[in-house]
């Protein structure tokens, strides 16, 4: 797995860096995606999870109490919650983000109250490795030490995820379950041409793949239909704004994907139309 470079591969990672990450992940909660099931008060054999995305298409749905009610509550990236509640729900069981995303959220969404990841009892948070930057802040936020290196670098420990948080609520994608997404369920057209090196799978996208290979019934919202053009391009939009693409994402092929799996009885995909 080392001689593939990022996205999903390691070569680009010193191995110290990796290793003293890594070890740390060493509790059975961080090998586990549903590391509390077996002490849930109504288990039931069916896990029911909810995958949510950051679509328009849920402002003004009313979806919130249903998202609430399943086992399981997977949320990406700007997941704003206060205010919105009655649409997209108050519940975050899995936060999937990378270092760089989440932070871009931080930015990009202050204005709605967005302040960063959800932060509960319940929640556990999944890095989607991008860099080494995710392995680094993972092992800070999970020690409570300070970040030594890279952009992030501190005086003083990240709070991104509450100043109690304990190493059993971090988990991370292997990058081999990663790449296995992309070459099988997310083969964009775009490897074929020169954004072959920036191309990469959205965050929604792992999310929602990921919640596929472990939940029994996957119930999607937030997701792009196409029938996007009616919907601002977040739930949270003040004002309406056009869906935005960008060139290391394929959104329009993921859409497709979406349709087909929803076609074939493998999720239940929310739509309007």
């Amino acid at each position: 797995m080392n001689h593939f470079s990022f996205w999903g591969g390691l070569c680009l990672l010193l191995f110290t860096v990796l290793n003293s990450s890594l070890a740390i992940l060493n509790t059975p909660a961080n090998r586990l995606m549903f590391d509390d099931w077996e002490n849930g008060a109504h288990r039931s054999e069916c896990i029911r999870c909810a995958v949510v995305g950051n679509g328009g298409i849920l402002n003004g749905s009313r979806k919130g109490k249903e998202i609430d009610e399943h086992d399981y509550v997977f949320r990406v990236n700007g997941a704003a919650l206060t205010g919105f509640e009655n649409d997209v729900g108050s519940r975050t069981s899995f936060y999937t983000f990378s270092t760089n995303t989440m932070r871009n959220s931080m930015r990009s969404y202050a204005r709605v109250g967005y302040r960063g990841p959800p932060i509960s009892k319940e929640t556990r948070y999944i890095f989607l490795p991008d860099h080494d930057r995710d392995y680094i802040l993972m092992k800070a936020a999970s020690t409570h030490t300070a970040i030594d290196q890279g952009p992030e670098r501190s005086k003083n420990p990240p709070t991104y995820f509450g100043e109690d948080v304990t190493v059993e609520k971090f988990k991370i994608y292997h990058p081999d379950f990663i790449r296995y997404l992309r070459n099988r369920f997310l083969h964009s057209n775009l490897l074929k041409t020169g954004a072959r090196r920036i191309y990469r799978p959205s965050t929604g996208a792992v999310m929602l793949l990921a919640a596929i290979h472990t939940c029994d019934q996957v119930d999607a919202y937030g997701f792009m239909t196409p029938d996007y053009t009616l919907y601002s391009d977040h739930y949270y939009d003040k004002q309406r704004r056009a869906v935005r693409f960008f060139a290391n994402h394929d959104m329009r092929m993921e859409m497709r994907l979406w349709q087909e799996l929803h076609n074939a009885g493998l999720i239940n995909l929310f739509m309007r139309q």
